[in-house]
């Protein structure tokens, strides 16, 4: 007999997930909420229709938070046909950025949009043709700097 998989069997393996519809989407967004990165590792590739980020992504999915980690993913978005910003400058490597979440908003025929919310007010706009969209940890998880949790006090 077979036992069904655990959660803790996944903890030391790095992600890879792929959202292909809303719900998909929610998991990824809930595993990259409050990652960080530069402005500079920000890509819009437009031959390729592809649209990616390199983030410091924060281990929620790690039950030990004695020792936080992060670990550094890359988050791709596929079939790209524009993108906008807000309070973001594109390549500068000074700015820091935290990813509060990510969303979409259909729009016809399986067009529409994945919103990339940033603390501060700031946002990312990309308009794709179809929801595409890959969460994948590039390398080994690492002991988060500031040594705590992200947390949210509630206003």
């Amino acid at each position: 007999m077979t036992e069904d998989a655990r959660f803790l069997d996944g903890r030391e393996a790095p992600l890879r997930l792929r959202a292909l519809g809303t719900d998909d989407l929610q998991v990824i967004s809930a595993l990259a909420q409050d990652a960080v990165f530069p402005a500079s590792d920000i890509a819009w590739r437009t031959k390729e229709r592809r649209f990616a980020v390199l983030l410091n992504r924060f281990r929620w999915e790690d039950g030990d938070r004695n020792e936080p980690e992060r670990v550094r993913s890359l988050l791709v978005i596929d079939e790209v046909v524009g993108v906008r910003s807000r309070g973001v400058k594109p390549g500068d490597e000074t700015l820091v950025l935290s990813l509060l979440s990510l969303g979409f908003e259909s729009g016809e025929d399986g067009t529409g949009t994945v919103l990339l919310t940033l603390a501060g007010d700031g946002a990312v706009s990309v308009d794709v043709e179809v929801l595409d969209v890959t969460l994948k940890d590039v390398t080994k998880p690492y002991f988060a700097p500031s040594r705590s949790v992200p947390s949210h006090p509630e206003q």
